[in-house]
């Protein structure tokens, strides 16, 4: 089975490029490797596990969602995080063609296009078929979303000829008549699975974000796609299996897939076994004296973290079975910072380790170097598989929260103001906020924020809300080129692929 990894990868990886002589000598075919109808099962499983690179931490799709928004940073501390400017032009909307995150995410995410392509040529079940689909539209639906235009290759293609390239209205037509297709053969779960909920979800996401895709600079929000976003919502309600979880944190926990109500599509993690690098999502804001050690990266922005109410739960605090192992709380970390015994860890200078609420996109002051920026734990850490880096914790896609909430902007897009109200208080409430007393664009945007942040989702919410040209803590207002991404350098050999304007 190794083998067959190996050679997909392989093809995979080349089939990015313009006509190369390396293609060439794959005879023009993944099907030319050998690989049989009876391996269906293991390429799909390939395909699963394909979504970990461009998804699963903050390496890839994570930190083109989270860096270029209004809550999440990564100052650089002297010579630490300087990394040629990658991470600063990320926030600060400074980013170019060569840019290397925006090209690993780029390659990584049509790598899970083109894998769960390959599945569909070898005679999969209507299931496995359907499932292949629900991955690879899965991934054009971010490509969409980050670039305007995907690439794509039908099954058995020839890799030796450039792929195709959908723009952004055939693109989105072609994801919601897909998810629309499949969903009768859809399992009905798990949350590990591509299920008949988690394509419901996707299509919300594709309707509520479809005038966006459109038309960047002024989204518009046509009332029928509106309508299919509150149907599709009160379907996934009417199945009776979600619900709010009480503990909010249990959403994000170790045992998440037995704790959690709400999770409606996951990636599956076995810890200690087979898993894919979620620890990274902890580790990067942590400072190098914690247990686990850090790296001193990561933080929040002042600005977003006063967005929430002191007694809001979503702030964070104990957890067990992990501030009691460590001293660290979940949500948001800031002041001084303590061990499981209560005692105050130093930083490297032998000051006390105080988190502050003011950071710069670049630090110099000595002193401030360590302990700049509030700093953010979503996912509760897995003591148990720590020493194999292997988490765990189920990494989360889709949640019941966000059913509602894209419910509730639907509602209120379409002039009905009273109902969203009533949607958006019941999540606050249960988060231990004060209801509002109306409902606003402004208000929903903020909330979204407060009910999703670190998961990958902020990017995409300002611009559909109008909001990611503006100026924010550490970013000036800038240029509407960066509404998408450039077509990465390395990929322009594929002269379907064109360089979006202005880069």
């Amino acid at each position: 089975m190794k083998n067959i990894y190996i050679i997909l990868s392989t093809v995979l990886i080349l089939s990015f490029s313009g006509c190369t002589k390396l293609d060439e000598k794959l005879n023009g075919q993944i099907g030319d490797a050998g690989i049989g109808s009876g391996n269906v099962a293991s390429l799909l499983t390939a395909s699963y596990t394909a979504m970990r690179n461009p998804y699963q931490g903050p390496w890839g799709w994570w930190s083109l969602q989270e860096f270029p928004s209004d809550e999440a940073i990564v100052p650089t501390r002297a010579g630490d995080w300087d990394d040629n400017g990658a991470w600063r032009a990320l926030h600060l909307h400074k980013w170019a063609a060569d840019h290397s995150r925006i090209s690993d995410t780029f390659r990584d995410l049509n790598s899970v296009s083109y894998a769960s392509t390959n599945v569909l040529g070898f005679n999969p079940t209507p299931s496995q078929a359907a499932q292949a689909r629900f991955l690879r539209a899965f991934s054009q639906f971010s490509v969409l979303d980050g670039w305007g235009q995907v690439p794509y290759r039908e099954p058995g293609e020839l890799v030796t000829l450039p792929s195709k390239v959908r723009k952004a209205p055939e693109a989105i037509a072609y994801i919601i008549a897909e998810l629309t297709a499949i969903i009768p053969d859809l399992p009905d779960g798990p949350a590990f699975n591509a299920n008949k909920d988690a394509a419901k979800v996707l299509l919300m996401k594709c309707y509520l974000n479809k005038g966006a895709f459109l038309n960047r600079t002024t989204p518009t929000f046509d009332p029928a796609d509106m309508a299919k976003v509150i149907t599709l919502a009160d379907e996934i309600t009417a199945t009776e299996k979600y619900a709010l979880t009480a503990k909010y944190y249990d959403n994000f926990a170790p045992t998440n897939d037995v704790l959690s109500k709400e999770n409606i599509f996951t990636a599956q993690n076995t810890g200690g076994s087979d898993a894919g690098a979620l620890k990274d999502i902890w580790v990067p804001g942590l400072h190098y004296n914690q247990n686990p050690s850090g790296y001193n990266g990561f933080a929040t922005l002042s600005d977003f973290y006063n967005k929430f109410e002191p007694a809001d739960t979503r702030l964070g605090g104990n957890y067990p079975g992990m501030t009691s192992v460590s001293g660290i709380k979940v949500g948001f970390l800031i002041g001084q910072q303590f061990n499981e015994a209560g005692v105050a860890l130093k930083d490297r200078r032998g000051n006390n380790l105080i988190f502050t609420p003011e950071v710069s996109i670049i630090e110099r002051d000595p002193n401030h170097l360590e302990v700049a920026g509030i700093r953010v734990v979503k996912y509760v850490i897995d003591y148990a598989n720590l020493s194999t880096n292997l988490a765990e914790n189920d990494w989360v896609y889709f949640r019941y929260a966000d059913v509602l909430m894209m419910k509730a902007e639907a509602l209120l897009r379409t002039g009905q103001s009273g109902s969203a109200l009533t949607l958006v208080n019941s999540i606050r409430t249960l988060r231990g906020a004060s209801a509002f007393g109306s409902l606003t664009l402004d208000n929903l945007l903020d909330e979204r924020g407060r009910e999703f942040f670190w998961e990958g989702l902020r990017r995409q919410d300002l611009i559909r809300f109008g909001k990611f040209l503006v100026p924010w803590q550490e970013k000036p207002t800038d240029d509407p080129k960066y509404l998408v991404f450039p077509i990465p350098d390395n990929q322009l050999g594929n002269t379907n692929l064109v360089q979006n304007p202005g880069y």
